[in-house]
């Protein structure tokens, strides 16, 4: 099974590891995903944090933006987005200049949190996972949460949702940086084979 991480920017090569330290486990693999011919041998995507109006742009500007969204919306790809990543998959990004894939049936606050210097790490409780150290990063904030799963709260806010399928998924926070697993392993448990 190969996992690709779009790469743009943000933790790109974060995630990467931590799909890599999985190989073993699970037998998948990190691809970089950089032009539409990489989508074609993924099972599963990730799109990192990052800007997302620079994501969003690369994303249109390569012809990706539509590939996903058709290959999600067919079943043919899980797709996880983190912070910048949620942004991306929102219906509603709160952005006039980014346009979201509306793969999930969420309002986003972009920099809710406040700026760089406002980042925190905040323990959450997560559905079927228990405790977890959220590392938030100029987070966005989930505004309204449509017909989704909540997952994850934080102060009575959505930090970690799901669609009804279970194989699309945005958090607002940066799971890549904790070194716990747990999140991944749960992405990967999800994509269809």
């Amino acid at each position: 099974m190969n996992i690709g991480i779009l790469n743009i920017q943000g933790d790109v090569q974060e995630h990467f590891d931590m799909i890599k330290s999985l190989k073993r486990k699970y037998n998948v693999s990190p691809v970089k995903v950089n032009s539409v011919n990489d989508l074609e041998n993924i099972d599963g995507l990730i799109i990192p944090g990052g800007e997302s109006t620079v994501i969003y742009k690369f994303l249109i500007k390569n012809n990706l933006y539509d590939k996903i969204k058709s290959m999600a919306l067919n079943n043919d790809l899980a797709v996880m987005g983190t912070c910048a990543g949620a942004i991306i998959l929102s219906k509603d990004t709160g952005d006039d200049r980014v346009t979201g894939m509306g793969l999930l049936d969420i309002t986003i606050k972009r920099n809710a949190y406040g700026r760089q210097v406002d980042s925190f790490i905040k323990e959450v409780q997560i559905n079927g996972m228990g405790a977890f150290n959220a590392v938030f990063i100029r987070a966005p904030e989930i505004e309204v949460p449509g017909n989704v799963n909540i997952l994850s709260e934080l102060n009575n806010r959505a930090v970690f949702v799901t669609d009804k399928n279970l194989d699309i998924m945005a958090l607002t926070f940066h799971p890549e940086l904790t070194g716990d697993p747990r999140i991944h392993e749960y992405f990967i448990s999800k994509i269809k084979k």
